[in-house]
Formats: structure tokens, C-alpha cells, sequence
């Protein structure tokens, strides 16, 4: 009998029992609590903007500290992510915070392909956790999940529209990451301007499918209150760690020539609205979010491309053992006809380069003999001229012979007319 056809026969007889007495479980919550509190929190932010959108001031005036950090330039080549980690702690509670911010974003003339990195950060997150999921010796307990729970997408404050950028950004991680999109420096446009650019932007985001984040309305302890921030989503916010005397209170607030914004006033920001939804609020809902639908479909998506499922193609259940001898079949069967090809392949490339060589081999031996008759052809001419050489050569030396001979003879006859003609002078 498989096993859910046994969990369902146990759910089926299940039967309510009435205790007697105290028994205790009904602390498992406050065990639940304990257990949390001691291994500590952890909580990732992806801020996502334009340089000097004031991504920094915001995250050092929403956790109420000043993390260190260094200033974007304009100059940068392209897109980086760069990732700060801090431990945090309030009261009991120890929180490890990992604030991501995408250096460079919308500073390139060229801005087609500046989602990219952000969107290989968040899948190389994904990643690991997977990798560190699939281990044999996993210890998920401690390990640093470093995906990100929430994106904070800071919006220029033009009052007209959304960039193109911004609506292809926010469309195409709107499926990897929580996104939550805020109106930085909104005190840079007056109230109704403000109020026209959340319409706006509210408008643009459904007419294009962008899908965002929105705050939780099943549980009745929040309903109402999330309900409210929805609509007031995007977000106004304004960030400032400088400290003034209003009242008889120091409040963080920006000092102009016309006056002061006070950043905790809710009647001058939405900054009240994001602490309270992101921190205060929906901060676990958030990690859950990651974790069941960002993550799970991550998780789905790569699994289907290994070739890992549910259900065989007669929609009965399948194993992950099952499916991972099937799929180790199916390899080794590829594997194995990859290489008979590629023997195949090897055999004709073998029989195609003897024909090669036995044909080079064959005009090698044709050359060889022409060469050879070439030779002999050429010996014999040399032969034949030597033998014309040395007949002239004897010829000549015939009649070098015969010259010298008669040299001699007349030599010998001029002698003796000498003689006849010394003994006439003396007679």
C-alpha cells in the first residue's frame, strides 16, 4: 500500500478527543519563539535605482545606524551589485542584514542589458541555496541564506511617468523578487504632482503586467492595515540621518531655505508607511514569500531542465530515485550511442585519410618514376656526350700526334740541308 493512500486513511479516521487536563503542548508557540530568537534572524535587500536616488541615506535612516560605504560614481562601465553584510541587534534580537545595491544602474548611454546583473545575482542566490539544498550533508540551519526577500525599486522623481528602463527592469525580476516601488526624494515635487505620479505609476504597472509586491491581507491581525498600504503603494519616501531640534523633540528631518521636511511626518512622507510595512510588519512574510513561491519556482523550473518530475507520462507519482535512474538511463543510453557515433565517425575518418595516403603513396611512386626516367634520360645524354667527348678527344689527339710527327720530319730534313751545305762551303 503506498504511502499517501496510508496518510489518508489515518487523516480520514482521525477522531477530536477531549483532554481531561493540561497536557502542554500549547506551548509549542512560545517553543517556536525561543528556538527563533537563539539562532537569530536574517534579512536580504536588494536596492535597485539610479545613482543618487539616495538608496544609501534611505537604508541608514530606516535601521536607524550609518553602514559604511562608499559613493557611487557616474563613471562606472556597467552595472555591478555590491553586498554589504551587518549584524544587527535590538532588544534580544539578532538580525544579519544584507543590503545589495546595483552600482552604476542607469548611467550607461547603451541601458538595454542593465537588468541583467541584477537579475544573474538573484538566480546565482537561488543557486547556491539549491546547491547547498541538494548536498548529502546539508546544514541549512546554519547557512547564510543570502537570497533576497525584498527589492526596493527607487523611482526618479520626474512627476510625468515611468522610464523605460525602469518598466523592463521591474517586468522582468517582478517573477525572482519581491518588489516594492518607492518614489525617492519625493520632496522634490509638490504634493499634487505626487499625487498624479502614484496614479501614474499605478496605472503604467498594470497596463504593462508588472506584478509587485502587496502586503498580506489573510491574516485578520493585519488585514486592515495592509489592505490601507496597498493603495497607498508606490511609496513616497524621503531618507535623512541628520538630526533637528523641532519642537522640543530632535526628529530627523531635511532643513531648506523654506522650510524643514520631517522625514517621521506622515503628512510630508510615506517613510512611517515603508518602515512599518517592510520591518515592522511584513518582514517574515517577506522571507516567506522568498522562500514558497520566488524560490520554489527557481527550484521548479531548474529541476524540470535537468529533467527531474512529479509524475510519469501515465500521471502516476515518480520517485526522485526513480527519476533519477531513468534520467541516469537515459544518459548512459545517449552517452552510449554518442559514442558508437563518434567510433563511426572515427572508423570513416580513418578509412577517408588511408585513402588519402594510399593515393599521396601512389603519386608519391608516380613521381618517383618519372623522376627515375627523368634520370636515366638524362644519364644516357650524359653518357652519349662524354662518348662524343672522348672520340673528339682522341681524334684530337690523332692529329697532334701526326702534327708532331711531321714537325719531326721536317726538323730532321732541314738538319740534313744544313750539313750538306756546311760541308759545300768547306769543300
Amino acid at each position: 500500500m503506498a504511502a499517501t493512500d496510508i496518510a489518508r486513511q489515518v487523516g480520514e479516521g482521525c477522531r477530536t478527543v477531549p483532554l481531561a487536563g493540561h497536557v502542554g503542548f500549547d506551548s509549542l508557540p512560545d517553543q517556536l519563539v525561543n528556538k527563533s530568537v537563539s539562532q537569530g534572524f536574517c534579512f536580504n535587500i536588494l536596492c535597485v535605482g539610479e545613482t543618487g536616488l539616495g538608496k544609501s541615506t534611505l537604508m541608514d535612516t530606516l535601521f536607524n545606524t550609518k553602514f559604511e560605504g562608499e559613493p557611487a560614481t557616474h563613471t562606472q562601465p556597467g552595472v555591478q551589485l555590491r553586498s554589504n553584510t551587518y549584524d544587527l541587534q535590538e532588544s534580544n534580537v539578532g538580525l544579519k542584514l544584507t543590503i545589495v545595491s546595483t552600482v552604476g544602474f542607469g548611467d550607461q548611454i547603451n541601458k538595454e542589458d542593465s537588468y541583467k546583473p541584477i537579475m544573474e545575482f538573484i538566480d546565482a542566490q537561488f543557486e547556491a541555496y539549491l546547491q547547498e539544498e541538494l548536498k548529502i550533508r546539508r546544514v541549512l540551519h546554519t547557512y547564510h541564506d543570502s537570497r533576497i526577500h525584498a527589492c526596493l525599486y527607487f523611482i526618479a522623481p520626474t512627476g510625468h511617468s515611468l522610464k523605460s528602463l525602469d518598466l523592463v527592469t521591474m517586468k522582468k525580476l517582478d517573477s525572482k523578487v519581491n518588489i516594492i516601488p518607492i518614489i525617492a526624494k519625493s520632496d522634490a515635487i509638490s504634493k499634487s504632482e505626487l499625487t498624479k505620479f502614484k496614479i501614474k505609476i499605478t496605472s503604467e504597472l498594470v497596463s504593462n503586467g508588472v506584478q509587485i509586491y502587496q502586503f498580506p491581507t489573510d491574516d485578520e491581525s493585519v488585514a486592515e492595515i495592509n489592505g490601507t498600504m496597498n493603495a497607498h503603494l508606490p511609496f513616497a519616501v524621503i531618507g535623512s540621518t541628520e538630526e533637528l531640534k523641532i519642537g522640543n523633540k530632535m526628529m530627523k528631518a531635511r532643513q531648506y531655505p523654506w522650510g524643514t521636511v520631517q522625514v517621521e511626518n506622515e503628512a510630508h512622507c510615506d517613510f512611517v508607511k515603508l518602515r512599518e510595512m517592510l520591518i515592522r510588519i511584513n518582514m517574515e512574510d517577506l522571507r516567506e514569500q522568498t522562500h514558497s513561491r520566488h524560490y520554489e519556482l527557481y527550484r521548479r523550473c531548474k529541476l524540470e531542465e535537468m529533467g527531474f518530475k512529479d509524475t510519469d507520462p501515465d500521471s502516476k507519482p515518480f520517485s526522485l530515485q526513480e527519476t533519477y535512474e531513468a534520467k541516469r538511463n537515459e544518459f548512459l543510453g545517449e552517452l552510449q550511442k554518442k559514442e558508437e557515433e563518434m567510433r563511426q565517425m572515427f572508423v570513416q575518418r580513418v578509412k577517408e585519410k588511408e585513402a588519402e595516403l594510399k593515393e599521396a603513396e601512389k603519386e608519391l611512386h608516380e613521381k618517383f618514376d618519372r623522376l627515375k626516367k627523368l634520370h636515366q634520360d638524362e644519364k644516357k645524354k650524359l653518357e652519349d656526350k662524354k662518348k662524343s667527348l672522348d672520340d673528339e678527344v682522341n681524334a684530337f689527339k690523332q692529329r697532334k700526334t701526326a702534327a708532331e710527327l711531321l714537325q719531326s720530319q721536317g726538323s730532321q730534313a732541314g738538319g740534313s740541308q744544313t750539313l750538306k751545305r756546311d760541308k759545300e762551303k768547306k769543300n
